[in-house]
């Protein structure tokens, strides 16, 4: 019922989202509390707020929200709807059987990647190799076609069908990613309501009466001591007709540094009153 009851709230306030267009790194206001929350934590990174109604951004360090970094598992939410609006993936529960000689596992895998999954517990689970195995059956030409419709960062699949994201040539910004999922989640991409709706039901991370959080994290890994790793946490928050997005990405070291992510992303939150 829950679920339902947000899903029309959603609509009642779609026309106020579709409304909010793409921001420049200008019309992004610095907030101190972001920067406290940034001090406090000890971390290095940007944040961006987009309030879908009013159309008002928030951010810290605008000119690093401005910069493109490869996108890593946050593009598992287009890649997921690309692979249902090609055919190639039929539903939240499509299902793939781990192949350990295709993919066999690295030592950084966490345990619940080395099993099949289907596409909503492969998100869930940020489970690279069947995203990778997703992509591959989509295709390059495919992959183009949709990454150049949704306007997807700066386009560029060079690097491998299934490498592109994780170490290739994709970039997006933290002002590209709130854009995108105000149009992901507003209905303007180019993809059918259903595709949408699997993948919007596949990346909510928690609900209550107040409130529901949805988003997906990422973490560019290119090399143990690489200065430009970078970690994301992408998404957003509904409070009945009311619907923001954001996109942190941060400096990473080490693999405890990303929990830090959704902490952080949290303390902002709810420093804005919009979180418990």
């Amino acid at each position: 019922m829950f679920v339902h009851a947000l899903l029309r709230r959603a609509a009642l306030c779609s026309v106020a989202i579709l409304m909010a267009g793409p921001a420049a790194a200008s019309e992004c206001q610095e907030d101190a509390r972001m920067a406290e929350a940034f001090r406090q934590a000890g971390a290095r990174g940007a944040f961006v707020l987009l309030d879908g109604r009013t159309g008002g951004l928030a951010c810290h360090d605008a000119a690093r929200a401005a910069r493109g970094f490869l996108p890593a598992s946050t593009y598992k939410i287009p890649n997921a709807l690309i692979a249902l609006e090609t055919g190639v993936a039929s539903g939240g529960d499509f299902a793939l059987n781990w192949d350990d000689k295709r993919d066999p596992r690295q030592s950084w895998w966490p345990p619940a990647w080395a099993q099949s999954h289907t596409l909503a517990t492969a998100m869930s689970n940020s489970v690279v190799w069947f995203y990778q195995e997703l992509a591959r059956r989509i295709g390059a030409r495919r992959m183009q076609d949709y990454v150049d419709r949704f306007r997807y960062g700066n386009r560029n699949i060079s690097g491998g069908i299934d490498q592109f994201w994780l170490s290739g040539e994709l970039r997006i910004s933290a002002l590209e990613q709130v854009d995108f999922l105000r149009r992901f989640y507003g209905g303007q991409l180019d993809a059918s309501g259903r595709s949408v709706q699997v993948v919007k039901d596949a990346i909510v991370l928690e609900a209550s009466e107040a409130y529901r959080l949805s988003g997906k994290t990422g973490w560019a890994r290119l090399g143990e001591d690489d200065p430009n790793q970078v970690g994301w946490f992408v998404g957003y928050l509904e409070r009945g007709q009311e619907v923001y997005f954001f996109a942190l990405n941060m400096d990473m070291r080490k693999p405890e540094d990303g929990a830090a992510r959704l902490a952080l992303a949290r303390q902002i939150l709810r420093q804005r009153g919009l979180m418990p």
